[in-house]
């Protein structure tokens, strides 16, 4: 920490503990509100006062506050002492199972984390964004929190990389994973961006989008005071279909939903495919700054390419038509490639309290990184786009 300042660490066991001034003003310094829609105080307190995010879901908030001599806040952490591995995206299991094996203790742990949302964004959230210091002092807070506690790790995922490059000179280890994004070259149109691409790709997207809606479906977007319990109950379905597939058992539940039409409609896009009066499908999605992000997606029945339609093609669509400069379609798939989304790094970094099981999780990650290099440089080879 500073010597020349005294900062009091707290930790809050629910967001509602926090302002939400303060809290949003150190997501999103000098701004109304955050740029990033799921750093905002009202996405976490929808998914704790909904339930989807406390003790009994393996999630219980242990939140890190900051204050300064005057008692305000000047820095936070969103930290949760996790019970289990689920919903977080970047995969620890491996590790979880090796130390139980070796008669370790691994869970209890503390995630750093947005749950449930493979989001890229700031975790050290400080209120003067010059201020490494209290970045640094967060950092040390999790680490005094997780002795204190007696938790065998700290895990802070998606992260910016000058977040990861300040957890690793504290002495944390650094992690990388993909995703796959679009980016937005100031496009007029649709046809626009398809013109950026190779010939063949172009026809297979033009051919999909075809088929996704022969059947005269019909699409709309429905933002702010568009949507209703009615359109909320929809979307819950579909998620619950497609959680219940994926995951055995969805994270969220209707609640959250509900809490989240009421606090951030004017952030939220569910894009819906009609079929006559019926909604047959729907992706949900929420509106950044500059940024679309794309999240949970679910249908009623099987219609060939509309999952692209819905949750690509459409992204892509509401994208140039806000001058949004990029779609973040969410954690892994390769088959994004094809359709314009291209390899992106994420960071994460990894505190471990055992230095025995540090030298191993290190060795790991030093192999893992090379191997995600030697991928993400062949997939880079594939992207649909012109060469030359």
């Amino acid at each position: 920490m500073d010597t020349e300042r005294q900062l009091t660490v707290t930790i809050h066991e629910s967001v509602a503990d926090i302002p939400a001034a303060d809290w949003n003003a150190c997501a999103g310094p000098g701004l109304d509100r955050p740029d990033n829609p799921f750093l905002e105080h009202a996405f976490f307190s929808a998914l704790e006062s909904s339930g989807s995010a406390r003790a009994k879901t393996g999630w219980l908030p242990q939140h890190i506050s900051l204050a300064d001599n005057a008692g305000a806040i000047v820095g936070l952490m969103p930290c949760y002492l996790k019970s289990h591995s689920q919903g977080e995206y970047v995969f620890d299991h491996g590790w979880a199972e090796a130390f139980e094996r070796s008669g370790g203790r691994y869970y209890p742990k503390l995630q750093v984390s947005v749950p449930f949302t493979p989001v890229p964004a700031p975790k050290l959230l400080v209120r003067d964004p010059a201020d490494d210091g209290v970045r640094r002092a967060l950092l040390s807070a999790a680490e005094n929190l997780a002795r204190q506690i007696e938790t065998s790790s700290i895990h802070a995922t998606f992260l910016p990389e000058t977040e990861q490059a300040m957890a690793v000179e504290a002495g944390w280890l650094p992690r990388l994973d993909q995703q796959f994004h679009w980016s937005n070259q100031g496009f007029a149109s649709f046809e626009d961006f398809l013109g950026t691409l190779a010939s063949r790709k172009r026809k297979a997207i033009r051919r999909e989008r075809r088929e996704a809606l022969a059947d005269e479906l019909s699409v709309e977007w429905m933002t702010g005071t568009q949507l209703t319990e009615r359109h909320w109950d929809r979307m819950f379905a579909f998620y619950m279909e497609t959680g219940g597939r994926k995951w055995g058992r969805p994270y969220l539940n209707r609640k959250f939903f509900a809490l989240l039409g009421e606090s951030m409609a004017d952030r939220v896009l569910l894009i819906f495919a009609r079929d006559g009066e019926e909604i047959i499908a729907g992706a949900l999605n929420l509106i950044g700054a500059d940024t679309l992000h794309g999240r949970y997606w679910g249908c009623s029945r099987d219609v060939p390419f509309l999952h692209f339609e819905l949750c690509y093609y459409q992204a892509i669509d509401f994208a140039i038509a806000h001058r949004l400069g990029r779609v973040e379609a969410g954690a892994q798939g390769e088959h994004k490639l094809a359709r314009g989304y291209v390899p992106q790094t994420t960071w994460s970094a990894h505190w471990i309290a055992h230095a025995g099981f540090r030298a191993a999780v290190a060795d790991y990650l030093e192999r893992e990184r090379r191997g995600a290099a030697r991928d993400q440089a062949e997939l880079s080879r594939f992207t649909p786009y012109h060469r030359g």
